[in-house]
């Protein structure tokens, strides 16, 4: 059983913000299979349990503001008993550029707070990560970074986010089929 976890802020002020990627692609897993979400209120989640076939896993959105995720993936954790490799966090990335992607196992939070928080209540950082894309507001704009996180992708970049998303899904779908590492060798950007 894996416990796939798309990060987002809940609320329509947040729908197509560039911070809401995670969220975005476990959206279009569940649209791809027909599934649909149901709010689990002692997980503070949506989510949804599929276990067909050889699809085994839970789709995800925690429904609490980013920098407080982990609450919902411990205590989906304890309460299925998965292992924390086997838990996928789907999260943006400003370390990466707009489209581009890596799925990596484990390593620091580097400044997002979602993942942060995560590593805080699974008390490891043994967990795989979909990081993807989303740019930065540019050298020597730190101070910009919350913001920029929070804005909607403009027109420009709506095109690479599609195919970024549909990249992600060939990756999930893979992984989810076959295994990680063969996912981590086909989507991982050089």
């Amino acid at each position: 059983m894996k416990l796939i976890v798309g990060l987002g802020n809940p609320g329509d002020k947040y729908l197509n913000s560039r911070h809401n990627l995670g969220f975005m692609v476990v959206e279009s897993l569940a649209k791809s299979e027909n599934l649909t979400w149901k709010m689990e209120k002692k997980f503070n989640a949506q989510l949804i349990l599929k276990n067909q076939g050889n699809n085994h896993f839970i789709l995800v959105k925690p429904q609490t503001m980013m920098n407080a995720s982990g609450y919902a993936v411990e205590k989906l954790a304890n309460f299925y008993k998965i292992k924390s490799e086997d838990i996928w966090i789907i999260h943006d990335d400003i370390d990466l550029l707009l489209g581009k992607g890596k799925i990596r196992l484990g390593g620091a939070a580097a400044g997002h707070h979602g993942v942060e928080s995560i590593i805080s209540h699974l008390g490891t950082d043994l967990f795989i990560r979909f990081r993807l894309g989303i740019g930065h507001p540019g050298h020597g704009t730190d101070h910009l970074v919350e913001r920029f996180v929070l804005e909607n992708f403009n027109q420009k970049e709506k095109g690479e986010t599609k195919k970024l998303i549909k990249k992600t899904l060939q990756a999930l779908n893979l992984a989810l089929e076959k295994d990680i590492t063969i996912a981590m060798n086909r989507f991982n950007d050089k």
